[in-house]
């Protein structure tokens, strides 16, 4: 399956940016806010164990957890209380994501996993790990200044960020969750254009891939992403996308 493939590829690219780190970097501050690089390592640890959980057929990740907050404070709850050493969570999460990996390679393809907001297919979780992947990858390269380039891998993410605005419009009341956005993006080549949605959607999004991706998962501010949003129901749907429950 060509997802898993390039989570696989993801998690490649990232484990050889994090070899490279000193154990001062590791403990430094990563982009994403209260956690060290060693934290967000630690959380997609976390997240691929609970891949491999649902695919053996346990309840999903954060079941019985609604009750308690957020998911990012449940997140937060799960780094806190197995918070170790760098290299600890580096071991970890290698030993995860290839699980991981593997599980999603052989679930079968029609069976929904039981995940976060719900049950999903394989292929679709494998989407959600690759965007999870790709989003901690910029949260850790940021503060380093870390060549961390766009590749045509974000054509996941970008369908995976068009495909959950009906959820997102129904968690904020401001557009129907079944209104059509047509999403036309420039792929990072440059040169290719990525489309998703119905030609005669009323509303739309346009602009480069990178952008739209980043947007969907909140590292960047809608308003300084040089994307245009047109239509009755542009706008909002630029404010609302995302790439997570």
């Amino acid at each position: 399956m060509a997802v898993i493939d390039d989570l696989a590829a993801e998690a490649v690219r990232l484990d050889g940016i994090l070899g490279l780190l000193t154990e001062e970097q590791w403990l430094a501050d990563s982009g994403a806010e209260g956690w060290s690089v060693a934290d967000v390592v630690l959380h997609l640890a976390q997240g691929d164990e609970g891949v491999v959980a649902s695919a053996e057929g346990a309840a999903g990740p954060r079941a019985g957890a609604a009750r308690d907050g957020t998911v990012d404070e449940w997140a937060a709850r799960m780094v806190d209380a197995e918070r170790g050493a760098p290299a600890e969570a580096f071991l970890r999460w290698r030993h995860g994501r290839d699980a991981a990996v593997e599980a999603l390679r052989n679930a079968d393809p029609q069976k929904p996993l039981q995940w976060v907001a719900g049950p999903v297919k394989p292929a679709t979780l494998a989407t959600t790990r690759l965007a999870e992947y790709w989003a901690h990858g910029l949260d850790i390269t940021g503060p380093f200044r870390i060549d961390f380039p766009d590749t045509d891998r974000l054509r996941h993410i970008a369908w995976l960020a068009h495909r959950t605005l009906p959820y997102a419009f129904s968690l904020t009341g401001e557009a129907p969750a079944d209104t059509a956005v047509r999403c036309t993006l420039t792929a990072p080549d440059g040169e290719s254009t990525w489309t998703f949605g119905p030609d005669n959607a009323e509303s739309g999004i346009s602009g480069p891939a990178g952008a739209f991706c980043r947007v969907a998962a909140q590292r960047l501010d809608p308003a300084e992403s040089g994307l245009r949003a047109t239509g009755p129901h542009g706008a909002t749907a630029l404010r609302v996308v995302r790439t997570y429950a």
